[in-house]
This record gives C-alpha cells, structure tokens and sequence, in this order.
C-alpha cells in the first residue's frame, strides 16, 4: 500500500491530444487501487477531461504560466511540496532536462515519462518509457542515480482493459465491424479522411463507429458527413473503448498509446503515423506481425486505403494472427511493476518485453 500523495503533471489540447493525460490516468487509478492519493496539475484546454479525473476522487488544479517553461518547474515543486507529495511524475514532450533539474533542485523525486529520449539529460530519479523499441540507446546522458524502466512490460492500462484480461476474440470470415480512433486531438481531421474511403467500400452490412476526444473540433463535421449512413456513428469522450475493442473486428488509429490497448484485446488494427515517434511504433509492430502500417497521411491515398482495408476484411487467417500476437506483447501488469517500483523506493531497472 503506497499511501501517498503523487502528483501528475501533464496537458492535454488540439494540438498534442489527450494520450500523455490518459496513460498517466491508468498509473493514477494503480496508485489509487493501492491506498494512495492523486493530484493532477494541467494547463487549460480539456474541460471533459478534467471533469473525468475528478469524477474517479481525483483532484485537478490548473497552472497558467507556459508548459515546460521554468516558471511552470518551480510552480509544480511549490505544489508537490504543499501536498507533500512523494512522486512528481511528468509527461510531455514540452518537459526537457531543464525541468527536471529544477524540480531535483526542489528536492522533488521524478518519474519521466518519455517515448524516445527527447530530453538532452535526464535528471528524473526514473524514466519510464514504455514503448516495446524502448532501449537504452535514446539515452546517453543522465545521472548516476536515474534508474530505466523500458518495454512494453510497462505499458500503463487503465482500470477499464484490465476488466479485459484474457477477453476471447471471435474472428469472423468477413470483417464487418470498423473501430477508427485518433486520439483526443486529431487536429487535421484525418477521421474525415478515412470515413470517406470507408463510405467507398461496397460490403453488405459495413458498419463504423468513429471516436473522437474532448478536444477534437471536428465533431459536428463528421456528424454531418456520416448521417445519411446508417452503419456509421461518431461517438465522442467515450468511456466504454474496451467495450468499443471487443465489438470491432478491425481498428485504424493513430500510431500512439492506442496500440497498447488494441495489442491488450487482440484486435487487429492499421496504424497511420502522425509524428515521428508513432513512426518508431508502426515500424515495431508492423514488423512483429501485430498491425499493419499504412504510413503518414499525406502518402495514403483514397484506393490504397480501400485495398488495404478491404484486403484484411476478406483475411481472417491474417486478422487471427495478428490478434494473438498483439496479445503478447501486453500482459496488462504494467502498472502494477511501475507502482512496485515506487512504493519499493528502489529504482529498479526494467526490462523489455
């Protein structure tokens, strides 16, 4: 049992979407299960999902000053020391080494979380990356003391996959049910995109449901595209994405944390990559067999995507394959090793999967 106070610090918008927020919930719901208490720090810009966190007993305060900058470093020590917290866990891609030191120098005890060594030194007492190419390669410079936990044996769930453990996956001769999901953000609309070349696909009894997150600014768009097809939906700040896993037959996403959760269920997915770092993913699990990449949105065209699509449908040797090697690579007990490894005080050295 922790019994202790941590402290989150990680942002949510347009721009960067919700994944940092909502990996950081799954670790808060183990911290929680285990006796503790959260806090979460966040600049404006995901009203949902602030109301979510604090549905689940969980407090939300709000900081103003520029992410990452280091005024928004002492702000966040100040914090951690007022709600005497024993963790300071920090993501994003605006935290760098100057952050970190910062809040060293503030006597606070970090946990990083990163994805592909984007800080040019590591000060964290811990760096989390739970990526499955995760190694230490992305990290040269760091101090004595910073111990790694790296690989997917760390892949954070949240409460609601874990209900999951062990789901049996039917799968069907044809594919029929279409999962499409890109996060809280996707600010250039590539849902539209896919819709279209989905609403081109001639199969009897094609239905698609398309989720989309707090802070997306396309949902009265998509509404309106969709509502002369009675099998498609757009459904948004869903809470049931297990659920919503285990109706689909085939998932397209984004290249980020949804993989862990489609790997966790078994559903056989298309990755499209948005940024550099989900291309290190979709090259990953493209070559373990897992998913299937489809590249960078610019690069897909409205026929590639009808053919690959329509090609995985008609294939359930290939979707059975890919579902029980995306079960591998995630045995849902991530959260639990990183808790282990905080509440031991150890700093233990992970591994990979």
């Amino acid at each position: 049992m922790v019994k202790s106070n941590l402290l989150i610090r990680a942002d949510a918008n347009t721009h960067i979407g919700t994944g940092h927020v909502m990996r950081c919930l799954a670790l808060a719901q183990a911290w929680q299960d285990n006796g503790g208490t959260v806090t979460f720090l966040m600049a404006p810009g995901s009203p949902s999902l602030e109301q979510r966190i604090c549905s689940e007993g969980m407090c939300v305060l709000t900081i103003s000053d520029p992410p990452g900058s280091n005024d928004d470093a002492t702000i966040t020590a100040e914090i951690a020391k007022k709600i005497e917290s024993s963790w300071v866990v920090v993501d994003g891609y605006q935290f760098g080494a100057e952050y970190q030191k910062i809040l060293k120098e503030h006597n606070c005890r970090i946990l990083f979380i990163d994805d592909y060594g984007h800080a040019d030194h590591y000060y964290a007492d811990i760096v989390l990356n739970q990526n499955i190419y995760a190694d230490m390669s992305f990290y040269k410079n760091y101090e004595p003391y910073t111990r790694f936990l790296l690989g997917s044996n760390f892949v954070l769930l949240r409460r609601e996959f874990l209900n999951w453990a062990g789901y049996d996956r039917k799968i069907p001769d044809i594919a029929r049910k279409v999962l499409v999901t890109f996060g809280g953000g996707d600010p250039d609309n590539i849902t539209l995109k896919i819709i279209g070349a989905l609403k081109k696909i001639e199969i009897d009894g094609l239905e698609v449901i398309a989720v989309i997150g707090d802070v997306s600014e396309c949902y009265e768009t998509l509404k309106q595209i969709v509502k002369n097809y009675p099998g498609f939906s757009i459904r948004k700040n869903v809470e049931n994405m297990p659920e919503l896993m285990a109706w689909a037959d085939v998932a397209i996403s984004a290249g980020g944390s949804t993989c862990w959760e489609l790997g966790f269920t078994g559903l056989p997915n298309f990755i499209i990559t948005l940024s550099t770092d989900q291309e290190l993913i979709a090259s990953e699990l493209s070559k373990r067999g897992v998913s299937i990449t489809l590249g960078r949105p610019g690069e897909i065209t409205d026929l590639s995507l009808i053919n690959a699509i329509s090609e995985l449908i008609y294939s359930p040797n290939l979707r059975h394959i890919m579902s029980q090697k995306g079960k591998k690579i995630v045995d849902g007990n991530g959260t639990h090793r990183i808790i282990s490894a905080l509440s031991d005080n150890k700093n233990v050295i992970g591994g990979s999967d």
